[in-house]
């Protein structure tokens, strides 16, 4: 991101979540290229699901009200498991090889948990009644466990840029 261009509004970009989504995305482009042209319409749909995980989660960081982003990290987790289903299909059909879904399902299982941490500690906020509807957002990273990459979303969320020496 552009030192230019930064805002809370874009500190989505910094997401470790949001960036793993993003490697799903291309993951699952890479997975479906080249695929015969029956087989167009299920590719399509694959890497439909995979832009919608990284899309959701922007979306709903760009939003004020902890019920709407809660709402979108949901969709983003149905997108995760719509997009894990088909290369499960893909996989048992010998449509991709068993190192790529192999990558894929690593990448979308630590996704899937990051992801869930993030609900859950939204959750605790929005039940205390701890949420300000304001750009301005204070967390504690002891809320997210032990995972490095939530604690680093979590200062994001907080401050809504990473400051040089915070990463």
């Amino acid at each position: 991101m552009s030192a230019e261009r930064r805002n809370k509004n874009r500190g989505y970009q910094q997401l470790l979540v949001r960036q793993d989504a993003v490697e799903l995305y291309g993951l699952a482009l890479s997975a479906v290229r080249g695929w015969p042209f029956e087989l167009k319409k299920i590719a399509s749909q694959a890497i439909a699901s995979s832009d919608s995980v990284h899309r959701n989660i922007a979306e709903g960081y760009c939003r004020r009200t902890i019920r709407e982003y809660l709402q979108h990290l949901n969709i983003a987790l149905g997108s995760l498991g719509e997009t894990l289903s088909g290369f499960i299909a893909y996989s048992r059909n010998g449509q991709i090889e068993s190192s790529t879904f192999e990558q894929l399902d690593s990448l979308i299982f630590r996704l899937e948990n990051r992801l869930l941490k993030l609900v859950e500690s939204l959750e605790r906020k929005r039940n205390a009644n701890d949420w300000t509807e304001t750009l301005i957002v204070d967390e504690d990273p002891i809320e997210y466990g032990s995972d490095p990459a939530i604690t680093h979303d979590l200062r994001i969320l907080r401050d809504g840029v990473l400051r040089p020496g915070s990463e």
